[in-house]
């Protein structure tokens, strides 16, 4: 019942007219052809994407331009996530927000780069007064880059409603061709039931898609009885860009009655992890494959589900022949059809459903402690999805927590006891999750005492490692001693292969200087033209400090001409 309240709260919440919204209020933020690397709604690793990425013909540096008047009412400069971020808050209510920047544009750049100087730290949030940075429409507020965890340059563009919740810029007019029918590769069937059964199976199973002469699709005719769910794997292509990006619209019926729609207008960030309800996120972390599940399972709370008969599910009778559709749109109404011919048939099982029992099942809805061996993990309730069994052994100070095929939603802390450490050592501890290569990948952790505790929201092998080497820092551009008059930056590499970096601090000539960490190529760089302290002859220092406390010192003498 209160699963039931929370989505009925959560769908009028998102009751709007499409109507309302305007469609020539914002123009385009680039002065190009817009064509997409991503666009709203496709699905990513454990979250939807929130806007369009636009591309930027490969390059950076290209001027953003402000949609609509309105005033810059946050900035957030950050290592990881978008990077360098803008966001304007309009008088209609609507923000616009931009991620990835290269740099700001005018005073937007003095002001930040004033605090970052002012706090002396590179990342840094701010919310400035509505009247310090008021745009009009047109102005250039930004240059387009690859900051942040982007794979490549683009500018991520977002609008959000008063509420902060992301919607498709497409409602809004913006324009992007788009002439292609989606792709349709793979449709799963799940049978749900304890007695039902797909093709003599209690499995998921695959269908075979035969392409018909009109460009749509039927499957293989199957056999099924009981409770049945269908899952698909689709993806849509805007014209001029070959990138896999996300469908806009799915409807499913069953007989012609309408049983399912999933439509991707809007939706809330609180919302947008229970992306690993809604996919088979088992069949994604073994194929790397996204398949969404066209039928409501427990504790799937998302907006994007508008329409649903029975939770989108089927009930197939015995000796009763029936047709199941899907249909995928894109934004534009290209349109692709696949049918599943089923024939009603209860037969004997061949294949039983895999339930593999362990010693640990845990139920969701509530906590769970759990102690092996020197190590104690603590399952919050809701962290998982349903009820579950799960494979956890320990051996010495490696432990085995299920494998990678299960979805977390919301942290569970692992916490091992390092009392049997020499206590030099203990400092230099942390709790990394093995990656394939058997090597350990920093987890988050704290110590108290003589227990280490990780935080994470994914199965697998973790283990107490230990990190006692210090971080490399290697100049790039310049060398003891010389001049460096005709570089407009100062390049380092800096380098930690066990925990990982966690802080940094530069000077020159005893003055801190801004040092922007592009952690994709482990390379700081400062830029001359901040012109902090600069001398003829300069002394620079960095400091680099990696996640277990390991400190590094560089020092050196450079030359370069000054005004």
């Amino acid at each position: 019942m209160k699963n039931l309240f929370f989505l009925l709260l959560l769908l009028s919440g998102f009751a709007y007219s499409q109507n309302d919204i305007p469609t020539d209020y914002f123009s385009n933020p680039l002065d190009i052809n817009l064509v997409l690397a991503g666009n709203f709604g496709e699905m990513r690793a454990n979250h939807f994407h929130s806007g369009l990425d636009i591309k930027t013909q490969q390059k950076e540096g290209l001027p953003v331009y402000a949609p609509a008047d309105g005033y810059v009412s946050r900035i957030e400069v950050q290592h990881f996530g978008y990077g360098k971020a803008l966001y304007i808050l309009h008088p209609n209510g609507y923000t616009t927000v931009y991620g990835h920047l290269r740099s700001y544009a005018g005073d937007i750049e003095k002001y930040v780069k004033d605090n970052q100087y002012a706090k002396e730290t590179f990342e840094i949030e701010l919310f400035p007064d509505k009247t310090l940075l008021p745009v009009k429409k047109g102005d250039i507020i930004a240059y387009s880059g690859n900051t942040g965890g982007s794979g490549g340059p683009h500018l991520h563009f977002e609008i959000r409603d008063s509420s902060q919740r992301p919607m498709n810029p497409l409602l809004f007019g913006i324009q992007i061709p788009d002439t292609k029918k989606p792709i349709i590769s793979a449709v799963f069937a799940y049978p749900i039931g304890e007695d039902a059964q797909i093709n003599q199976s209690q499995n998921r199973t695959k269908l075979r898609l035969i392409k018909q002469k009109d460009g749509n699709y039927k499957t293989e005719d199957i056999t099924a009885f009981g409770k049945v769910g269908f899952g698909i794997t689709t993806y849509d292509q805007q014209d001029g860009a070959s990138n896999k990006n996300g469908s806009y619209k799915i409807e499913t019926r069953f007989n012609g009655t309408e049983k399912f729609e999933v439509l991707f207008n809007k939706f809330s960030f609180s919302e947008s992890r229970y992306l690993n309800r809604y996919t088979d996120y088992n069949y994604y972390e073994t194929n790397k494959s996204m398949v969404q599940k066209l039928f409501r399972e427990e504790n799937n709370p998302l907006s994007i589900i508008t329409k649903e008969d029975e939770k989108g599910y089927v009930t197939v009778k015995d000796s009763l022949n029936s047709i199941y559709t899907i249909e995928v749109d894109d934004y534009k109404g290209n349109t692709m059809l696949v049918s599943v011919p089923i024939e009603g048939k209860k037969l004997e099982i061949l294949d039983p459903k895999k339930v593999e029992e362990t010693d640990d099942y845990i139920y969701a809805d509530h906590a769970n402690s759990i102690t092996k061996g020197k190590f104690s993990i603590y399952i919050p309730a809701n962290s998982l999805y349903e009820n579950t069994y799960l494979n956890i052994q320990n051996q010495g100070d490696t432990l085995i927590f299920h494998e990678d095929v299960i979805p977390i939603h919301s942290n569970i802390s692992i916490t091992a006891d390092i009392s049997n450490y020499n206590e030099q050592d203990k400092n230099k501890l942390y709790i990394g999750r093995l990656n394939y290569k058997g090597k350990p990948y920093y987890t988050s952790t704290t110590r108290n005492g003589d227990k280490l505790t990780g935080k994470t929201r994914t199965f697998g092998s973790y283990i107490v490692a230990s990190d006692t080497t210090e971080p490399t820092i290697k100049p790039v551009n310049f060398a003891e001693g010389k001049w460096i008059s005709n570089q407009n930056f100062l390049k380092v590499k800096i380098t930690d292969d066990l925990s990982g970096i966690s802080s940094y601090r530069g000077t020159i000539n005893g003055k801190f200087i801004l040092m922007e960490y592009d952690y994709k190529k482990d390379v700081l760089t400062y830029n001359f033209n901040d012109n902090v302290n600069l001398e003829t002859e300069n002394n620079f220092k960095l400091i680099v400090i990696d996640n277990v406390g390991n400190s590094a010192t560089f020092e050196t003498k450079f030359f370069r001409k000054h005004p």
